[in-house]
């Protein structure tokens, strides 16, 4: 990590001219280098700032890159963060999500996936109504 480029990207970020970016501009900052943390992380590395301090503090790019590196060197998602992230799709609230719309969610998430690809995630998955329980998916993901 490092380079030229990220300091080109952080310049974009800056509105004010003053070589440093808002705090609340962090994170977005992260996911145009390529990276992808949660907002909860990224307010932990800026050392849990309140709303005001995330609206008004302002960092330089040579605070800002040991976060792009603390950041990189996180693991990639945990279970948890991917349950979470399933959970909006469980209408029922009973731990399942549909099998059709898991599909479409692994389709659409991060790194693209292929058909054959989905379908061999999906294999053994759904039950006979079609649902999959999206705590034990995720885990068969995690683990592959």
């Amino acid at each position: 990590l490092g380079g030229e480029n990220f300091k080109e990207a952080f310049g974009l970020f800056d509105r004010v001219g003053d070589s440093k970016v808002a705090f609340n501009q962090v994170a977005d900052i992260m996911r145009a280098l390529g990276q992808n943390p949660t907002n909860k992380a990224v307010k932990k590395i800026l050392g849990d700032p309140n709303a005001d301090d995330m609206a008004n503090k302002r960092i330089d790019f040579d605070a800002f890159l040991p976060m792009l590196k603390e950041v990189d060197a996180m693991p990639k998602g945990t279970v948890d963060d991917y349950v979470e992230g399933l959970r909006v799709f469980d209408k029922e609230g009973n731990g399942t999500v549909m099998g059709a719309e898991l599909r479409i969610v692994l389709s659409t998430l991060g790194e693209k996936m292929s058909e054959p690809e989905i379908d061999a995630l999906m294999t053994g998955q759904e039950d006979e109504n079609g649902s999959v329980n999206y705590e034990s998916f995720v885990k068969h993901i995690l683990s592959v």
